[in-house]
């Protein structure tokens, strides 16, 4: 036990001592919320520069639409006084209006143009080109004034006032999703569903980063001829051990730093968003973390690590260069992606029964399983089989990578085959 205890305690104090650490400990919540907030602050930065109404509409219905799509761009969110130019053709001098209108637009003198003709009215169809024709939202506001402007055309002839109806029919809902669990409400539904993303792939950052940089530390022991020198006096279970639990530990203060400072974040969210001039972010209260979830978020994210650092171990232990880890490595990298793939249509649906396959499944149940129970309530049973599910199979990888680690430790050369490692095992 002492020398497991000081295997343990180099690996810890050896990385929570670097520089790298300290620095992605405390500024890595701040990244990422900078890679969250920064593109949404451009975004309504970059569109308080932008006149969608700066346009050309060419007209050819004969019934004024396009002076009603110019009304409504130019009184929209991006509208500028007598921005849109709208000019009126016969139906068979559109192509010469479109060839001057194109001309216009390559000399910047306007962003794009706007055809409405006899297909407009009957069959709701319209041809846009311009510069901005990527901006998928500037698109969508000249869309949805031509829809404005069609209705309100087809008010008028059934003899209706539009203005009346649009004032009417106007009405914006704001509607809260709450979670109800087996012990009453349980916080806000789309709350935890963001809420168990965020665990799940912070589970998944945890495990790849954290895996290799195992599978990176056997390999430069092994290269440097470091290993020779510690399985003299250290055995090779207890140095492998070790490794998982300290490295483990180090993963488990950063993710209690990180989801402290995450926390601090958004309870200051509404001071950071007002300084940003950014529109107020809706109130998703935290969900309710009983402890018995806590602790199951826990055993997940020890058992899952345990179970793919092993791997990565045995991978190192394996190779003797860089370049062949990384081959090596490939399929305990498609694991992980695996899990990770199924990440949105499970929090689309966590009810559904692809969720429940993909959480019964070892290799994936540590990162789809915390996410579905964050957003759902998961029976007992249910709980407690993909534990021991996931328990079951850590036991037989670390097993097998036990008996690979401690005989490829002390062998160089080419990487082994498959028939080789069976050997490896039987023989350990």
């Amino acid at each position: 036990m002492g020398k497991l205890w000081a295997v343990i305690k180099r690996e810890f104090l050896e990385r929570v001592r670097t520089k790298w650490f300290i620095i992605v400990t405390i500024f890595g919540p701040v990244f990422f919320g900078v890679i969250m907030v920064l593109p949404a602050y451009l975004s309504v930065r970059g569109m308080k520069d932008v006149r969608v109404a700066d346009i050309r509409i060419i007209d050819a219905t004969t019934t004024g639409l396009g002076d009603r799509v110019a009304t409504r761009l130019n009184g929209g969110p991006m509208g500028n006084a007598a921005a849109t130019q709208v000019v009126v053709v016969a139906p068979g001098e559109v192509a010469a209006a479109e060839s001057l209108a194109t001309k216009d637009v390559m000399a910047k003198t306007r962003r794009g143009y706007l055809v409405v003709d006899s297909a407009t009215i009957q069959e709701q169809k319209a041809r846009y080109a311009g510069r901005n024709a990527s901006s998928i939202r500037e698109i969508e506001i000249i869309q949805d004034a031509l829809r404005s402007a069609l209705l309100g055309q087809r008010l008028e002839r059934e003899g209706l006032d539009p203005k009346r109806v649009e004032d009417l029919t106007r009405v914006k809902i704001s509607m809260s999703a709450e979670r109800i669990t087996d012990k009453g409400r349980g916080g806000s539904g789309i709350g935890s569903a963001i809420f168990g993303f965020l665990i799940a792939f912070l589970l998944y950052m945890m495990i790849v980063l954290y895996g290799q940089n195992i599978l990176r530390g056997v390999l430069e022991e092994k290269t440097t001829r470091v290993a020779e020198v510690i399985v003299s006096s250290v055995s090779t279970d207890v140095l492998l051990a070790g490794k998982v639990i300290g490295v483990g530990a180090v993963g488990l203060l950063q993710q209690a730093v990180w989801l402290g400072s995450a926390v601090a974040l958004y309870q200051l969210r509404m001071h950071i968003f007002t300084a940003l001039g950014m529109p107020a972010m809706p109130n998703l209260p935290l969900p309710q973390m009983p402890p018995m979830l806590i602790v199951a978020l826990v055993l997940f994210f020890i058992l899952g690590y345990s179970l793919y650092a092993a791997l990565f171990a045995a991978v190192g232990a394996m190779v003797s260069s860089q370049e062949d880890a990384n081959q090596a490595a490939q399929p305990v990298i498609m694991l992980l992606v695996f899990s990770i793939i199924f990440a949105q249509p499970v929090m689309l649906n966590p009810t559904s029964r692809l969720a429940e396959i993909v959480s019964w499944i070892p290799f994936s149940a540590p990162v789809i399983m915390p996410m579905r129970m964050s957003a759902i309530s998961i029976p007992w049973y249910e709980l407690a089989g993909t534990l021991a599910g996931v328990a079951v199979t850590c036991a037989i990888c670390v097993w097998l990578s036990a008996r690979i680690y401690r005989v490829g430790l002390l062998m160089y050369g080419k990487r082994p085959t498959m028939r080789e490692l069976a050997r490896w095992i039987r023989q350990s």
